[in-house]
Protein backbone atom coordinates (compact mmCIF):
# COMPACT_ATOMS: atom_id res chain seq x y z
CA UNK A 1 0.00 0.00 0.00
CA UNK A 2 1.18 3.67 -0.90
CA UNK A 3 1.11 6.20 1.74
CA UNK A 4 1.22 9.67 1.57
CA UNK A 5 0.82 12.92 4.06
CA UNK A 6 0.62 16.50 3.91
CA UNK A 7 2.50 18.06 6.46
CA UNK A 8 2.23 21.65 7.94
CA UNK A 9 0.21 24.28 10.52
CA UNK A 10 -2.83 24.72 10.94
CA UNK A 11 -4.06 22.12 8.43
CA UNK A 12 -7.76 22.57 9.64
CA UNK A 13 -8.82 24.17 6.01
CA UNK A 14 -6.56 21.73 4.14
CA UNK A 15 -8.39 19.91 1.72
CA UNK A 16 -5.70 17.83 0.04
CA UNK A 17 -6.53 14.41 1.57
CA UNK A 18 -10.18 14.54 0.22
CA UNK A 19 -8.02 15.18 -3.19
CA UNK A 20 -5.79 12.78 -3.40
CA UNK A 21 -7.84 9.96 -1.60
CA UNK A 22 -10.41 10.38 -4.65
CA UNK A 23 -7.69 10.21 -7.45
CA UNK A 24 -6.41 7.10 -6.07
CA UNK A 25 -9.76 5.59 -5.76
CA UNK A 26 -9.99 6.72 -9.50
CA UNK A 27 -6.86 5.28 -10.46
CA UNK A 28 -7.85 2.16 -8.41
CA UNK A 29 -4.48 2.12 -6.38
CA UNK A 30 -4.52 0.79 -2.80
CA UNK A 31 -3.37 4.20 -1.24
CA UNK A 32 -4.27 6.58 1.86
CA UNK A 33 -3.03 10.16 2.16
CA UNK A 34 -3.56 11.57 5.55
CA UNK A 35 -3.18 14.77 6.89
CA UNK A 36 -0.48 15.35 9.49
CA UNK A 37 -0.48 18.90 12.00
CA UNK A 38 2.81 19.78 11.64
CA UNK A 39 4.68 22.83 13.38
CA UNK A 40 8.20 24.07 12.26
CA UNK A 41 9.60 22.88 15.53
CA UNK A 42 8.26 19.29 15.19
CA UNK A 43 9.73 18.90 11.58
CA UNK A 44 12.81 16.92 12.21
CA UNK A 45 10.49 14.15 14.34
CA UNK A 46 7.84 14.81 11.25
CA UNK A 47 10.35 13.63 8.80
CA UNK A 48 12.35 10.51 10.49
CA UNK A 49 8.43 9.28 10.90
CA UNK A 50 7.64 9.39 7.37
CA UNK A 51 10.90 7.54 6.55
CA UNK A 52 10.92 5.18 9.20
CA UNK A 53 6.84 4.44 8.21
CA UNK A 54 7.18 3.80 4.52
CA UNK A 55 5.79 7.05 3.06
CA UNK A 56 6.40 7.44 -0.75
CA UNK A 57 6.07 11.29 -0.34
CA UNK A 58 4.18 14.18 0.99
CA UNK A 59 2.96 17.78 0.54
CA UNK A 60 4.34 20.63 2.45
CA UNK A 61 2.31 23.77 3.50
CA UNK A 62 2.80 26.65 5.65
CA UNK A 63 5.08 27.41 7.34
CA UNK A 64 7.08 24.65 6.10
CA UNK A 65 8.03 25.29 2.54
CA UNK A 66 10.90 26.68 3.02
CA UNK A 67 12.50 24.73 5.96
CA UNK A 68 11.99 21.50 4.48
CA UNK A 69 15.01 22.20 1.93
CA UNK A 70 17.24 22.08 4.79
CA UNK A 71 16.46 18.23 4.93
CA UNK A 72 16.60 17.47 1.25
CA UNK A 73 19.06 15.64 -0.99
CA UNK A 74 17.92 16.70 -4.16
CA UNK A 75 15.87 19.69 -5.76
CA UNK A 76 14.28 20.00 -9.51
CA UNK A 77 14.59 23.10 -10.93
CA UNK A 78 11.85 24.79 -10.45
CA UNK A 79 12.26 24.32 -6.49
CA UNK A 80 16.20 25.20 -6.44
CA UNK A 81 14.65 28.60 -8.51
CA UNK A 82 11.56 29.37 -6.05
CA UNK A 83 14.13 28.19 -3.01
CA UNK A 84 10.91 26.43 -1.45
CA UNK A 85 9.32 22.84 -1.86
CA UNK A 86 5.50 22.20 -1.58
CA UNK A 87 6.03 18.28 -2.79
CA UNK A 88 8.93 15.79 -1.57
CA UNK A 89 9.22 12.31 -2.76
CA UNK A 90 10.77 9.94 -0.84
CA UNK A 91 12.94 7.44 -2.69
CA UNK A 92 13.59 3.75 -1.85
CA UNK A 93 17.46 4.11 -0.67
CA UNK A 94 15.40 6.76 1.57
CA UNK A 95 17.12 9.93 -0.06
CA UNK A 96 14.22 13.03 -0.21
CA UNK A 97 13.99 15.00 -3.39
CA UNK A 98 12.25 18.12 -3.67
CA UNK A 99 9.32 19.82 -5.99
CA UNK A 100 7.82 22.58 -6.22
CA UNK A 101 4.40 22.33 -8.29
CA UNK A 102 2.90 25.58 -6.83
CA UNK A 103 4.61 27.28 -9.81
CA UNK A 104 2.97 24.70 -12.28
CA UNK A 105 -0.33 25.09 -10.33
CA UNK A 106 -0.41 29.47 -9.85
CA UNK A 107 0.29 29.69 -13.80
CA UNK A 108 -1.93 26.81 -15.23
CA UNK A 109 -5.10 28.63 -13.06
CA UNK A 110 -4.44 32.02 -15.52
CA UNK A 111 -7.01 31.69 -17.88
CA UNK A 112 -4.75 32.09 -21.29
CA UNK A 113 -6.50 35.74 -22.50
CA UNK A 114 -5.33 36.84 -18.95
CA UNK A 115 -1.99 35.41 -19.38
CA UNK A 116 -1.36 37.07 -22.18
CA UNK A 117 -2.34 40.82 -21.01
CA UNK A 118 0.24 40.10 -18.43
CA UNK A 119 3.32 40.01 -20.62
CA UNK A 120 5.34 43.28 -20.67
CA UNK A 121 3.05 44.97 -17.67
CA UNK A 122 3.39 44.92 -13.55
CA UNK A 123 1.68 42.85 -11.48
CA UNK A 124 1.71 43.56 -7.09
CA UNK A 125 1.85 40.35 -5.01
CA UNK A 126 0.73 40.31 -1.35
CA UNK A 127 2.94 38.53 0.85
CA UNK A 128 6.61 37.49 0.78
CA UNK A 129 6.28 33.88 1.78
CA UNK A 130 6.64 30.43 -0.20
CA UNK A 131 3.71 31.04 -2.10
CA UNK A 132 4.72 34.49 -3.63
CA UNK A 133 7.96 33.04 -4.91
CA UNK A 134 5.81 30.39 -6.57
CA UNK A 135 3.88 33.59 -8.06
CA UNK A 136 6.54 35.02 -8.95
CA UNK A 137 8.61 32.49 -10.94
CA UNK A 138 5.09 32.01 -12.54
CA UNK A 139 4.99 35.46 -13.59
CA UNK A 140 8.44 35.27 -14.92
CA UNK A 141 7.74 32.74 -16.94
CA UNK A 142 4.07 34.55 -18.34
CA UNK A 143 6.32 37.75 -19.15
CA UNK A 144 5.93 40.20 -17.01
CA UNK A 145 8.19 42.93 -16.77
CA UNK A 146 7.92 43.98 -13.12
CA UNK A 147 7.05 42.69 -10.08
CA UNK A 148 5.74 44.88 -6.56
CA UNK A 149 6.13 42.59 -3.61
CA UNK A 150 4.18 44.22 -0.39
CA UNK A 151 5.87 43.01 2.75
CA UNK A 152 4.75 43.37 6.43
CA UNK A 153 8.38 42.41 7.39
CA UNK A 154 10.74 43.86 4.47
CA UNK A 155 14.07 43.17 6.15
CA UNK A 156 13.29 39.19 6.34
CA UNK A 157 12.30 39.24 2.32
CA UNK A 158 15.21 41.43 1.18
CA UNK A 159 17.18 38.05 0.49
CA UNK A 160 14.21 36.44 -1.77
CA UNK A 161 14.02 39.14 -3.69
CA UNK A 162 17.61 40.10 -4.36
CA UNK A 163 18.00 35.84 -5.16
CA UNK A 164 15.00 36.65 -7.81
CA UNK A 165 17.06 39.84 -9.00
CA UNK A 166 19.84 37.83 -9.31
CA UNK A 167 18.19 35.03 -11.29
CA UNK A 168 15.96 37.09 -13.53
CA UNK A 169 17.87 40.64 -14.10
CA UNK A 170 15.20 41.55 -17.14
CA UNK A 171 12.71 41.92 -14.61
CA UNK A 172 12.19 44.90 -12.32
CA UNK A 173 11.56 43.66 -8.54
CA UNK A 174 10.78 45.96 -5.83
CA UNK A 175 9.40 45.65 -2.24
CA UNK A 176 7.45 47.78 -0.50
CA UNK A 177 6.23 48.15 2.96
CA UNK A 178 2.46 46.54 3.17
CA UNK A 179 1.71 49.49 5.50
CA UNK A 180 2.59 52.00 2.42
CA UNK A 181 0.60 50.16 -0.25
CA UNK A 182 -2.31 52.92 -1.31
CA UNK A 183 -2.56 53.05 -5.09
CA UNK A 184 -2.26 49.92 -7.70
CA UNK A 185 -3.15 52.02 -10.51
CA UNK A 186 -0.10 50.56 -12.66
CA UNK A 187 -0.83 46.71 -11.96
CA UNK A 188 -2.55 44.58 -14.34
CA UNK A 189 -2.90 42.01 -11.21
CA UNK A 190 -2.97 41.87 -7.89
CA UNK A 191 -2.22 38.48 -5.93
CA UNK A 192 -2.94 37.52 -2.48
CA UNK A 193 -0.29 35.19 -1.49
CA UNK A 194 -1.10 35.99 2.79
CA UNK A 195 -3.25 33.07 4.10
CA UNK A 196 -5.30 35.94 5.17
CA UNK A 197 -8.68 35.03 4.61
CA UNK A 198 -8.26 31.30 5.05
CA UNK A 199 -10.82 28.90 6.92
CA UNK A 200 -9.38 29.00 10.60
CA UNK A 201 -7.18 31.74 9.93
CA UNK A 202 -8.67 35.12 9.88
CA UNK A 203 -11.88 33.73 7.71
CA UNK A 204 -14.00 36.64 6.68
CA UNK A 205 -11.01 39.34 6.36
CA UNK A 206 -9.41 40.80 3.29
CA UNK A 207 -5.88 41.19 3.15
CA UNK A 208 -6.50 44.74 1.50
CA UNK A 209 -9.28 47.45 2.39
CA UNK A 210 -11.96 48.06 -0.65
CA UNK A 211 -11.02 51.71 -1.16
CA UNK A 212 -7.46 50.48 -2.35
CA UNK A 213 -8.37 47.08 -4.18
CA UNK A 214 -10.57 49.60 -6.11
CA UNK A 215 -7.05 51.38 -7.43
CA UNK A 216 -5.90 48.66 -9.74
CA UNK A 217 -7.44 49.72 -13.45
CA UNK A 218 -10.70 47.96 -15.09
CA UNK A 219 -9.74 44.76 -16.74
CA UNK A 220 -7.05 43.66 -13.81
CA UNK A 221 -7.58 41.03 -12.17
CA UNK A 222 -7.17 39.43 -8.51
CA UNK A 223 -5.81 35.94 -7.52
CA UNK A 224 -6.37 34.64 -4.39
CA UNK A 225 -4.15 31.57 -3.59
CA UNK A 226 -6.33 31.09 -0.42
CA UNK A 227 -9.11 28.29 -1.09
CA UNK A 228 -10.63 27.29 1.28
CA UNK A 229 -13.39 29.06 1.57
CA UNK A 230 -13.60 29.20 -2.37
CA UNK A 231 -14.84 32.54 -2.02
CA UNK A 232 -12.88 34.94 0.55
CA UNK A 233 -13.66 38.06 1.29
CA UNK A 234 -10.85 39.45 -0.96
CA UNK A 235 -12.42 37.20 -4.06
CA UNK A 236 -15.93 39.09 -3.02
CA UNK A 237 -14.62 42.33 -3.13
CA UNK A 238 -12.75 41.84 -6.33
CA UNK A 239 -15.86 40.37 -7.56
CA UNK A 240 -18.01 43.35 -6.34
CA UNK A 241 -16.06 46.08 -7.86
CA UNK A 242 -15.86 44.74 -11.41
CA UNK A 243 -12.80 42.62 -11.54
CA UNK A 244 -11.59 39.62 -13.20
CA UNK A 245 -11.30 36.85 -10.00
CA UNK A 246 -9.02 33.91 -9.90
CA UNK A 247 -10.32 31.70 -6.78
CA UNK A 248 -7.45 29.55 -5.02
CA UNK A 249 -8.81 26.08 -5.99
CA UNK A 250 -7.68 25.59 -9.49
CA UNK A 251 -4.22 26.13 -8.66
CA UNK A 252 -4.63 23.99 -5.35
CA UNK A 253 -5.92 21.51 -7.97
CA UNK A 254 -3.31 21.66 -10.20
CA UNK A 255 -0.23 21.59 -8.08
CA UNK A 256 -1.83 18.49 -6.38
CA UNK A 257 -2.46 16.87 -9.93
CA UNK A 258 1.20 17.49 -10.69
CA UNK A 259 2.58 15.87 -7.37
CA UNK A 260 0.37 12.96 -7.95
CA UNK A 261 2.25 12.19 -11.17
CA UNK A 262 5.78 12.84 -9.29
CA UNK A 263 4.70 10.24 -6.68
CA UNK A 264 3.06 7.85 -8.52
CA UNK A 265 4.27 8.13 -12.26
CA UNK A 266 0.23 8.12 -13.59
CA UNK A 267 -1.11 11.24 -15.07
CA UNK A 268 -3.94 12.58 -12.71
CA UNK A 269 -7.33 13.44 -13.75
CA UNK A 270 -7.66 17.13 -12.18
CA UNK A 271 -11.71 17.34 -13.00
CA UNK A 272 -12.02 14.54 -10.48
CA UNK A 273 -9.75 16.32 -7.71
CA UNK A 274 -11.56 19.39 -8.14
CA UNK A 275 -15.15 17.80 -8.40
CA UNK A 276 -13.87 15.91 -4.77
CA UNK A 277 -12.94 19.39 -3.24
CA UNK A 278 -15.95 21.29 -4.33
CA UNK A 279 -18.06 18.74 -2.61
CA UNK A 280 -16.26 19.47 0.09
CA UNK A 281 -16.60 23.43 0.46
CA UNK A 282 -19.95 22.63 -0.45
CA UNK A 283 -20.50 21.10 2.97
Amino acid sequence: MLKFAVIGHPLTQSLSAVMHNAMLKEMGIDGTYELMDTEQEDLVTRIKQLKSQGYTGFNVTIPLKVPITLFLDEFDQLADLAGCVNTVKINPNHTMSGYNTDIYGFKTAIPADIQTSLKGNKVSILGTGGASRAAAIAFTQIGVNEIDFYARNIINAQDMVNFLRNNFPEITFNLKQMQSLRDLSDSKMLVNSTPVGMRGKAMGISPLEEDILKTLPQGAAVYDIVYNPLKTAFIKLAQKNGYRAITGLDMFVHQGAKAFEIWTGKKAKPDVMKMAALEELAE
